[in-house]
């Protein structure tokens, strides 16, 4: 089928690119068995142009898929049971699982995914769901219903209420929908909820965890990657080792092993400066951007201060970091432009700067 530009993408509706088609993989519960990693890899070499990429709702996306290329693309997902029945069921189960989940957790996911599929409802492409453990591990993934333990709150709000069970999910995104938080089809929890529109809760949110590094963890390894990308063989190799687990931070987990061996693309130093850089594909793998950005991130991530944040977007639209950061640069027709402590869409405190003037910005 054809791809859809501007479009939140998935595998049955891919999103126009200027590398192609991105196609946009969900797994179940965010977890990958070994044949499954390996399908996605074969997939990315023989369909794609070899690029996996690691996205923030705990997916992965292949680029470079072409319209002759996508049918043969499916039907591979679909034998490994990693393709929805149709775009509907795909959009609405837009679940990102903690990675550190119990089997009761999982437990409830995969109940979430099934309630919210019968359900139905006409929620907007960018509608997500975390589903958390008591010690919340999501809150900075993008989510708008957030599912702490046994308790369930609406992104924005200090206020959690008890969770008795799915169908409080579904609940929860149906009040959404008749409190007019989807004009036009699209629209986020967040903002009605800043505009005074709240639904019934009266217990403190649990405080959150602070986001792990890459390294040991009581679970397995995490092993993260540069801008989120990971080499096809990467991903072949860690599968062979253990089952996988995908999680919003271009890290993966790697279940129940306490070291890895070196391998292309991965970073296992929480000091690592890539690991707080953020860079969308840039021009020409995208059309919307006005230049080059990943080199341009690779160059200026070791002039950062410890602990900074730096996005280097190839438009004001800043795929990459949604958030605010230390500092954004952010690419036009003009050069770039520096934006401290804000979004690539913010305004900026210089304008229209060479890639080679960025080097000396304070």
């Amino acid at each position: 089928m054809s791809g859809i530009r501007g479009w939140c993408p998935g595998a049955l509706r891919p999103m126009e690119s200027g590398d192609g088609l991105v196609v946009r993989i969900r797994p179940r519960g965010g977890r990958l068995t070994r044949a499954q990693a390996e399908t996605i890899a074969d997939a990315a070499e023989a369909w794609g142009n070899g690029t996996i990429e690691l996205t923030g709702r705990a997916n992965l996306q292949l680029r470079g898929v072409t319209q002759a290329t996508h049918a043969p693309l499916l039907d591979a997902l679909s034998q490994a049971d990693l393709l929805d029945p149709d775009p509907a069921t795909e959009q609405l189960r837009n679940i990102v699982v903690t990675p550190f989940a119990t089997p009761a957790t999982d437990r409830l996911a995969a109940d979430v995914a099934r309630a919210l599929t019968d359900s139905r409802l006409p929620l907007p492409a960018k509608f997500g769901i975390a589903i958390d453990d008591a010690q919340p591990v999501l809150t900075d993934a993008p989510a708008d219903i957030r599912v702490e333990g046994d308790l369930i709150r609406a992104d924005g709000m200090p206020l959690a209420a008890p969770l008795r069970g799915p169908d409080d999910v579904v609940a929860m995104a149906r009040w959404f929908l008749d409190q007019g938080g989807a004009p036009g089809g699209r629209g986020r929890m967040a903002a009605l909820i800043a505009a005074g529109i709240r639904p019934a809760a009266d217990t403190p949110a649990r405080p959150p965890v602070a986001r792990p590094a890459p390294g040991a963890t009581p679970a397995g390894m995490l092993a993260g990657f540069e801008f989120g990308q990971i080499p096809p063989e990467t991903l072949r190799r860690l599968s062979r080792l253990a089952p996988l687990r995908m999680t919003p931070w271009r890290m993966i987990m790697v279940c129940a092993a306490r070291s890895l061996p070196p391998m292309p693309g991965l970073i296992l130093r929480p000091d690592d400066p890539l690991l707080r850089t953020h860079a969308c594909p840039g021009a020409p793998a995208c059309a919307s951007a006005h230049a080059p950005v990943r080199q341009l991130a690779r160059d200026l991530a070791p002039l950062m201060p410890q602990g900074a944040v730096l996005h280097v977007s190839g438009c004001a639209k800043g795929c990459a970091c949604p958030r605010p950061a230390d500092l954004t640069l952010t690419a036009t027709p003009q050069g770039f432009d520096v934006i401290r402590h804000g979004r690539a869409s913010d305004p900026a405190g210089l304008r229209g700067l060479h890639p080679d003037q960025l080097t000396k910005v304070p």
